[in-house]
């Protein structure tokens, strides 16, 4: 194949473009907004949490986790971690097996492609949104103002989560075009609402909690991080992580205190008069002691089983990530079209989507690393 056009200058399309350059294709790559990897200059709350040391199939959802996994072994946590050291830099895991650059900035990790790709003499066209595509023996892109041929394209233009990124969910026309279908769309690792009424009196506050998400009697998921209460509802690294599991009409379960067991925790409350002064938080002591009015049963439970209701997400303005897209099951183990050969997916814009910790990021590494592996076998 002589020239590839790559869609999307996010973590996976600069990913697929470096590794194709460094093997000496023309590559051509077209990002729609003024400057490449403004989703990546976020990620990790802008520490940049690029992958995780616990990366596994089992971290992921799609339509077909057993490919998800395949292409998780060929370039997997270990491989990420050396591309990205082999641009500069270093990358090592904190004591949850997420991955972050040794100086916590993820515009850092952008600066380390975009300097990688001016190495490499990438062809780069920003403010360039691809409108349409054609085959007629070789790809033709348009778009307002210019078009370009192509002997292979690189879909990577993301999903439709946070879409002041420039992800706004338009891409998924370009594959349709060829006969795709798209999996039911959904915004994902959010923000959750529920009853306002609840949270009164809350908002701010952030805690070390134990969070289960729970279907009638039955537990979802459960995980233990940060719960941050907000106006509507809760946020928080926990509740992202919950989110890829709950449903509206679920519940949440809150435990304040993980490290201390009820005995305890009763004993304390005894002792203290039900005052929850150096067990919690002031503020929300404050809260919970009002509606426990005085009762030492009901305050045990308040601590160990807060119980929130989901009333839904925050929509795809506040996700990290789309849940949903182009099923694996349309594309060959390279992430090949299945319907327009040539045409190479990658990213978020694929039916998979992971938990949150850095594993959406691998995803991107991974599929970039797939595309590319199928083109230079071409």
């Amino acid at each position: 194949m002589k020239k590839i056009a790559v869609i999307g200058g996010g973590a996976s399309g600069m990913a697929c473009a470096v590794q194709l350059l460094r093997a000496g294709r023309e590559v051509v790559l077209l990002e729609r907004g003024d400057r490449l990897g403004r989703k990546l200059s976020a990620t990790g709350n802008g520490q940049g949490n690029v992958t995780n040391i616990n990366c596994s199939a089992k971290h992921y959802f799609s339509d077909d986790p057993k490919k998800v996994g395949r292409i998780l072994d060929r370039f997997g946590y270990s491989e990420t971690v050396r591309f990205l050291e082999d641009m500069g830099g270093i990358f090592l895991p904190d004591a949850r097996g997420r991955v972050y650059p040794v100086g916590r900035q993820a515009s850092a990790v952008c600066d380390l492609f975009r300097a990688e790709l001016e190495k490499l003499h990438a062809d780069i066209c920003l403010k360039t949104q691809v409108q349409r595509i054609a085959f007629d023996g070789e790809f033709d892109l348009m778009w307002a103002g210019g078009h370009m041929r192509a002997d292979a394209v690189v879909l990577a233009a993301g999903g439709k989560a946070a879409p002041h990124f420039g992800t706004d969910g338009s891409a998924y026309a370009l594959a349709q075009s060829f006969g795709h279908t798209i999996t039911p769309l959904s915004p994902a690792l959010t923000r959750l609402k529920s009853d306002p009424a609840l949270v009164r009196g809350l908002k701010g506050i952030r805690v070390d909690a134990g969070l289960k998400v729970l279907h009638g009697d039955s537990i979802c998921f459960e995980c233990r991080g940060d719960v941050l209460f907000t106006e509507d509802g809760v946020s928080g690294d926990a509740v992202f992580r919950a989110s890829s599991y709950a449903k509206k009409g679920d519940r949440l379960e809150i435990d304040f205190l993980p490290d201390v067991g009820k005995e305890r925790l009763s004993e304390a409350l005894k002792v203290s008069d039900g005052s929850l002064l150096c067990i919690v938080p002031n503020g929300l002591g404050r809260v919970l002691s009002k509606r426990a009015n005085g009762g030492h049963g009901a305050l045990l439970s308040l601590l160990k089983a807060f119980q929130l209701p989901i009333l839904g997400d925050c929509g795809f303005a506040n996700a990290q990530v789309t849940k949903g897209g182009i099923p694996l099951i349309e594309t060959d183990e390279n992430l090949q079209s299945l319907k327009r050969p040539g045409l190479f997916f990658a990213g978020e814009i694929l039916n998979v989507d992971g938990e949150c910790g850095g594993y959406n990021l691998q995803w991107a590494f991974s599929s970039a690393h797939a595309a590319a592996e199928g083109i230079l076998q071409c």
